[in-house]
C-alpha cells in the first residue's frame, strides 16, 4: 500500500479504484466502446436537454398545485348525476360494475345501495358546468377554470395513489413532480427555492401526507421540495442561533464551504457541492422569506377576498395567499396538502365543512392571480388521488351516508398557465361510474402539466442504476385538447 492509500483508509472515490485495478483503465475504454452508455452518468443533457432550459417556448412559468388529499367525491363537487337521486337505494347494476376491483372496506357488502348527492348542483358560466351548491366562490370562476371530469388512476387506496400523482410511482424512493420541475428548469429566484410545501388540514377524516411527497428522490437533494410550517419561523433552524449575528454567519459559511470543497475536489460527490448550495440558500432566505411570509402588510380588500381565515397561520386560505406570495416571487412549484376528505361515512356533514375550508380560497387565488396579470402564467390546479363510488359504503340516509374509494373515474380542476378556460373535458355515465368520454390517466395529466411548462415528458429523463427514468415512466400522451 502507497502512503496516500494509508492516510485515507477506505475513502477511496471510482477514480482512485479504477487506477488501482489490474487490468487498469484499458478495460474501462474497450467497455465503454462495446457498451456506449457505460461512463453516461446525468439524464437530460443524454437527450441534447441541459437542466434549467426549456425543451420548447412555455405557455407557464410556474405551479400551484391545490392537492385536497383524502379525494373529495366527485358526485358532490362537479360532476352531476341526478339519476342516482331517482334510483336512491337501488342496487348498482352488475352491468355498470362489471367486476370492477373493491376496497375491502366495500367488497364484502352484501349490496351497493345507489346514492344521490345530498346537494343540489346547478349551471354556471358560458360552459354552462354543474357545480355543487358546496362551492358557490368556484361558481364565480368557472369561465376562468377547465374541468376536468374523466381523470383515472390505477390505485385504490390513499398511500399508492397519492405518491402515484405526485411521483408517477405507486410506491416510493422517485422524484416528486415539484422536484423533477425543479430539475428541468431551475429556480427563478436565486432566494428561495425552486419548491416549496404548504400543509393544512380540515376537520373530516384526515389521510397523512409524508415527506416522500416532496422528496428529491435520486436527484440531487437541492430539489427538494422544503417544508414550510405554520409557526413563527415558517422554515424550521433559518434564523441565527443566540449569540450569532449575520456577520459571524457569513465567515462560517465561507470556512465551510471551503472545507467543503476540498472535501468535493478529493472525492468529487456531487452531493458535497448540494450541501454547499444548501447553506448558500438558507442563508440567502433569512432576509427574503420572513418578508414573503409577513401577510399583515396584504391590503384590506385582499384579505377580504381570502376570507378572514388567510390571517391564521397554518389555514387552507392563509397557505393560498402564500402561495400566490412565493410564486410571484419566482417560486417555480408551490404544492399545498389540504387534508381530511376520506367521507366513508358522515359525507354531507364533513364534505360542507371541507368546501368552505377550500372554496373562497380557491377561488381568490384565481381572482387574485388574475388581476395581478400572473393567471396566464401561473398553472393552478385542484385535485385529490381518486374519487367517490357511488354506492353508500355502510348504512345509508338520505342524509347520512358514506363513499369507498372509486379509482376508475374522478374531477380535478385547471385554471391559467396555458390551459382553455370554461371549459368541461371528458364525461362519465349516467351512474358516474365509468368513463364515457376523453379519458385522462394520471400519466396524460403530468405530460401534460410538464408541456404546459415548456418540457417534452419523453426527454426530462435522469439516468439512476442503468435505468432512464422520468416522470411519467413509460406511458403518458399529452391532452392538446385542453391546451388553449
Amino acid at each position: 500500500m502507497d502512503k496516500e492509500f494509508l492516510e485515507h483508509g477506505l475513502n477511496m472515490n471510482r477514480r482512485r479504484f479504477l487506477s488501482r485495478l489490474s487490468l487498469g483503465l484499458g478495460s474501462v475504454a474497450l467497455g465503454s466502446l462495446l457498451i456506449p452508455d457505460l461512463l453516461k452518468g446525468g439524464g437530460a443533457e443524454e437527450m441534447g436537454f441541459p437542466p434549467g432550459i426549456p425543451h420548447f417556448a412555455p405557455k407557464a412559468k410556474r405551479v400551484i398545485y391545490l392537492f385536497q388529499n383524502g379525494a373529495p367525491s366527485q358526485l358532490e363537487t362537479f360532476d352531476y348525476k341526478p339519476l342516482l337521486r331517482q334510483m336512491m337505494g337501488q342496487e348498482l347494476p352488475a352491468s355498470i360494475r362489471n367486476g370492477q376491483r373493491l376496497t375491502g372496506m366495500t367488497s364484502g357488502q352484501a349490496s351497493f345501495p345507489l346514492v344521490g348527492s345530498f346537494y343540489d348542483f346547478k349551471q354556471y358560466g358560458q360552459s354552462r358546468a354543474w357545480i355543487s351548491d358546496l362551492f358557490p366562490y368556484t361558481a364565480k370562476v368557472v369561465d376562468d377554470i377547465c374541468i376536468i371530469k374523466s381523470m383515472y388512476t390505477e390505485a385504490i387506496n390513499h398511500d399508492p395513489a397519492l405518491t402515484f400523482f405526485q411521483t408517477g410511482a405507486q410506491q416510493g424512493n422517485r422524484p416528486s413532480m415539484g422536484a423533477w420541475l425543479s430539475y428541468g428548469l431551475g429556480s427563478e429566484n436565486k432566494n428561495l427555492p425552486a419548491f416549496c410545501v404548504l400543509l393544512s388540514r380540515g376537520k373530516g377524516n384526515g389521510q397523512g401526507v409524508y415527506s416522500k411527497l416532496w422528496t428529491n428522490g435520486f436527484l440531487d437533494s437541492i430539489h427538494q421540495g422544503v417544508q414550510f410550517s405554520s409557526g413563527e419561523s415558517p422554515v424550521l433552524y433559518l434564523n441565527d442561533p443566540a449569540g450569532m449575528d449575520s456577520t459571524a454567519r457569513r465567515k462560517m459559511l465561507d470556512k465551510l464551504s471551503e472545507l467543503n470543497q476540498l472535501s468535493y475536489d478529493q472525492f468529487g460527490d456531487p452531493e458535497i457541492n448540494t450541501k454547499i448550495q444548501q447553506y448558500e440558500m438558507a442563508y440567502r432566505m433569512q432576509t427574503a422569506v420572513p418578508d414573503i411570509t409577513d401577510l399583515s402588510k396584504e391590503p384590506d380588500d385582499i384579505i377580504k377576498l381570502y376570507g378572514p381565515n388567510c390571517l391564521v397561520p397554518g389555514t387552507f386560505a392563509s397557505n393560498c395567499l402564500l402561495a400566490r406570495k412565493l410564486s410571484e416571487n419566482g417560486v417555480r412549484f408551490v404544492q399545498l396538502y389540504h387534508q381530511g376528505w376520506d367521507q366513508h361515512g358522515n359525507l354531507p356533514n364533513e364534505m360542507a365543512g371541507q368546501a368552505k375550508d377550500v372554496d373562497q380560497a380557491s377561488a381568490a387565488l384565481i381572482t387574485d392571480l388574475k388581476q395581478r396579470g400572473l393567471l396566464d402564467e401561473t398553472l393552478v390546479i385542484w385535485g385529490g388521488e381518486f374519487g367517490r363510488t357511488n354506492y353508500s359504503q355502510g348504512k345509508m340516509t338520505v342524509d347520512n351516508y358514506g363513499r369507498d374509494h372509486h379509482p376508475r373515474c374522478f374531477s380535478v380542476w385547471m385554471a391559467g398557465g396555458g390551459v382553455k378556460p370554461g371549459i368541461v373535458y371528458g364525461e362519465t355515465d349516467e351512474f358516474g361510474y365509468n368513463i364515457t368520454k376523453d379519458p385522462v390517466h394520471v400519466h396524460d395529466f403530468q405530460a401534460t402539466v410538464m408541456n404546459l411548462l415548456g418540457l417534452d415528458h419523453e426527454k426530462l429523463i435522469y439516468k439512476h442504476l442503468g435505468r432512464r427514468y422520468r416522470l411519467t415512466d413509460v406511458a403518458g400522451n399529452v391532452i392538446t385538447n385542453l391546451i388553449a
